[in-house]
């Protein structure tokens, strides 16, 4: 019986990084708006809630997807850094580059002449060789070079959908303590599902999934009830006259 007949299928979360943006910029646009949107809400004032709220949200996923940005580009060049800084080595040092080579392969319980033949096929080919140590040696991976720009519009995009899902209501509804508390009633909901989904997509169980959900809630609960608190102090100390 031929094993091609039966594919080994294996489940592995495809596009990882789109979806780490995606799961980071959701979440810091859930938590940080939901939070100052409760702690403007102490003031009393619907208009400042959203005046405040949105002032945050456009300069929060603006300052979210210039982060990604730069922190793809800074991975990038990174790695081209460390690509010439082989490169190099391989010229001048090839039998220290070897004996790397060795090393690495030595934990994994392999002896050198197992290992002679890669080595002699790397040495006959040093594009290769280079790229063996990157992702060997310094565990790097060449990145995309399109990636700065979607991780940015990911990141970006996803704190803005975040963080106006608990603003919504203070545009429908003019009293700012019934916004506030149907801000609280989406907010939850939406966490909760979110910290659910976040974990399923991730590949863990159900289980982890509910707990991943309450974490959520907690962070979120535990950020606005702060903000509000201390807004609602601030606001309530009276001015020294001098």
């Amino acid at each position: 019986m031929s094993f091609h007949a039966f594919p080994h299928a294996e489940n592995h979360t495809e596009h990882g990084a789109v979806v780490r943006d995606t799961i980071i910029g959701f979440a810091d646009g859930l938590t940080v708006p939901f939070a100052l949107t409760a702690g403007l809400s102490s003031i009393g004032s619907s208009r400042l809630v959203i005046v405040g709220g949105l002032a945050e949200l456009f300069a929060g996923a603006i300052s979210m997807g210039l982060g990604a940005y730069l922190a793809a580009v800074t991975e990038r060049k990174h790695y081209e850094v460390e690509e010439a800084r082989e490169k190099r080595e391989v010229e001048e040092a090839p039998e220290a580059e070897e004996e790397e080579i060795y090393e690495i392969f030595a934990a994994y319980g392999m002896n050198r002449d197992t290992v002679l033949p890669i080595v002699e096929h790397l040495k006959g080919n040093k594009e290769m060789w280079v790229k063996f140590m990157m992702a060997f040696e310094l565990n790097l991976q060449r990145p995309n070079v399109s990636r700065a720009w979607i991780s940015a519009l990911v990141m970006g995009l996803s704190y803005f959908l975040g963080g106006l899902v608990p603003m919504i209501p203070y545009f429908a509804l003019h009293n700012v303590n019934d916004a506030l508390f149907a801000s609280i009633g989406i907010t939850v909901v939406i966490l909760l599902t979110f910290g659910y989904i976040k974990a399923i997509v991730t590949g863990t169980t159900k289980t982890s999934a509910v707990w991943s959900a309450i974490q959520t809630l907690c962070v979120g609960v535990v950020a606005a009830g702060s903000s509000y608190g201390i807004v609602r102090g601030i606001n309530s100390i009276k001015p020294v006259d001098v």
